[in-house]
């Protein structure tokens, strides 16, 4: 066995490996680069439905299309919520009332479906005998 010969194949070798590691290493970074660019593809598409949602609902959230319409609802209401909520907090703010009144909001917001048929309540002749 020639130890020449023995280090040259090892030295072979090791170039062979380092240089199989240097091709990974750069597969891998442009793997890293890929996923990072479809990041932020998904986000301008996240940012684009947003966009899409809020033109729709300033020309059509008066009288959406049915399949748009319980979310349309969802926000009406909560920009009423959010509304009567400013104004409390202005009320709230201002000097000199030494004890501002509490008052207690519960609102429950529904998705608007199809609704079943309610009792009614009855009439006002019959509620006088």
């Amino acid at each position: 066995m020639d130890f020449k010969s023995t280090f040259e194949s090892l030295k072979d070798r090791a170039a062979d490996l380092a240089q199989a590691g240097v091709a990974q290493s750069k597969r891998l970074a442009e793997i890293a680069k890929l996923k990072t660019a479809n990041m932020a593809e998904e986000d301008a598409i996240k940012k684009a439905y947003i966009e899409l949602g809020k033109l729709y609902y300033a020309e059509n959230g008066a009288a959406p299309d049915g399949a748009y319409a319980a979310a349309c609802e969802r926000i009406t209401a909560s920009k009423a919520l959010i509304e009567t909520n400013n104004e409390r907090i202005a009320e709230l703010k201002q000097p000199g009332d030494p004890e501002p009144e509490v008052v207690d909001v519960d609102v429950e917001v529904e998705a608007v479906e199809a609704a079943e048929p309610t009792e009614e309540a009855p009439a006002e002749e019959d509620k006088q005998d």
